[in-house]
């Protein structure tokens, strides 16, 4: 099966908390690009992550992720996807079509942003965090054209940071 090129211009990846979204937008805006969060369109499509889980499962929210990645994938945006959306070996085989940044943060600095019940799979905190990450990384990792860490920085340092990597490719 062959894929047809992606029109993005960026999509980014990683665990969940490391600022996808939040990096994202500063990056579509100092490229004048569209900022697409695949979690957000899903919101908008199906209600919370949270009820997704609760009343239909982790399957059906898989199903939807995977409709929301392929309908980013048609624009030419930075795109956020969901920690865990890079699971779906479609998915995986569409994003070998475009440049993939790995969004990279220790468990120290994503402690405190993990909190709350809009995560299903992080209600254990920290600890189910770690463990999240570990089955990911590989994916991660292999997928990722780039890796920027997300630790210590400022968001509009590393914002600025992969936008210049963006142009500096693109010529």
């Amino acid at each position: 099966m062959t894929t047809t090129p992606s029109p993005a211009i960026l999509v980014l990846i990683g665990a969940p908390g490391a600022g996808k979204s939040r990096i994202g937008k500063r990056i579509a805006k100092l490229l004048d690009a569209e900022f697409v969060d695949t979690d957000k369109a899903i919101v908008a499509a199906h209600g919370s992550i949270p009820s997704i889980f609760e009343n239909h499962g982790e399957a059906t929210f898989r199903e939807y992720e995977r409709e929301a990645v392929r309908e980013a994938l048609t624009k030419r945006a930075v795109i956020a996807l969901g920690g865990g959306a890079v699971l779906n070996e479609d998915t995986q085989r569409d994003l070998r079509e475009v440049p993939v940044v790995q969004l990279w943060i220790t468990p120290e600095a994503v402690e405190s942003r993990i909190g709350g019940e809009k995560r299903p799979l992080l209600a254990d905190g920290i600890h189910a965090w770690t463990k999240l990450v570990e089955t990911r990384q590989p994916i991660y990792d292999r997928l990722a054209t780039r890796t920027f860490d997300t630790s210590t920085y400022p968001a509009e340092k590393i914002a600025a940071n992969i936008a210049a990597w963006i142009q500096e490719t693109d010529k």
